[in-house]
């Protein structure tokens, strides 16, 4: 018996669709200006993404969809012994997933290992939709072990799994987006989801501002967690990391060979220390412009 979930074209659909219509805004309505042309750091950001989507065809695929589908007919997990209506357990699927990824990340910064993969995602000097696809291979492989456990300790079935995938999906490319929100409409939408303005904080080359704002859906696990960060003026950051600076640092070959090439010291600036911002006398929950 075939297991229910979201049809694949609509949440292909609707992530095309946001793609494109944030594309346009970013180009009609920027936060911040270009480091490098947008076409260029396009196609290298899309050609990164592509290499990550085919990993994800022969490492997660196989594993994830047979495990969604023994969860839903063994009961396995959280959610399952619960014995939900369907709607409540898909909704609160997404939110537990939404804050095991909280956790993920935070590792993806903390742990060495898996930082030398996931500093292919933070090396880009600008900031837009594009960025929201660029992951590398390794850490995306890596992390189906990750994903394995969460829909097992969960009890993800393929519908919540499907749903909160789209759901993943249209929120990374909004945050990443090179939009320029309104500050009003921004400071209510951040109460409950992550922004471009918050989430370009976190792709500061200033490692305290990067080690903040780690939610990638709801804002509510930086909150409890104490790492939600905001009082950045936005004018001020520089996107990218210290140690990599230069446009031809992150070619296209440079970004896939660079977990497994020597690490330079990240945080450091080349022959010039470590960047740094003295706090500002506002709260760090009240979003600047």
């Amino acid at each position: 018996m075939k297991e229910r979930k979201l049809p694949n074209w609509l949440g292909a659909s609707l992530v095309a669709g946001a793609f494109g219509l944030l594309w346009f805004l970013e180009r009609r309505s920027p936060l911040r200006r270009s480091v490098e042309p947008k076409l260029k750091r396009n196609a290298r950001n899309l050609a990164v993404a592509g290499v990550a989507a085919l990993s994800l065809q022969l490492v997660e695929r196989p594993v994830i969809q047979p495990l969604t589908n023994l969860v839903e007919r063994r009961g396995w997990g959280l959610l399952k012994r619960l014995r939900l209506p369907q709607w409540m357990e898909v909704m609160l699927a997404v939110v537990l997933l939404d804050y095991t990824l909280y956790l993920w990340h935070v590792l993806t910064h903390r742990a060495p290992f898996l930082w030398r993969f996931h500093i292919a995602h933070h090396v880009d000097l600008d900031l837009d939709a594009s960025t929201a696809l660029r992951f590398h291979f390794g850490e995306l492989s890596i992390s189906t072990a990750w994903r394995a456990a969460q829909i097992t300790l969960i009890g993800v079935s393929p519908l919540s799994l499907s749903v909160w995938q789209t759901f993943l999906f249209l929120s990374i490319l909004f945050h990443h987006s090179n939009v320029h929100l309104p500050l009003e409409l921004e400071r209510k939408l951040n109460r409950l989801i992550v922004t471009p303005r918050m989430h370009g904080i976190h792709h500061s080359i200033i490692r305290a501002e990067t080690d903040s704002n780690w939610s990638s859906g709801l804002t509510l696990w930086d909150w409890l967690h104490g790492t939600l960060r905001l009082n950045v003026p936005q004018e001020e950051i520089q996107i990218g990391v210290p140690a990599y600076r230069e446009p031809e640092e992150i070619a296209l070959l440079e970004i896939l060979k660079m977990p497994f090439a020597a690490q330079r010291p990240t945080w450091n600036l080349p022959g010039d220390g470590q960047p740094a911002r003295e706090s500002l006398p506002v709260a760090r929950g009240n979003l600047l412009p």
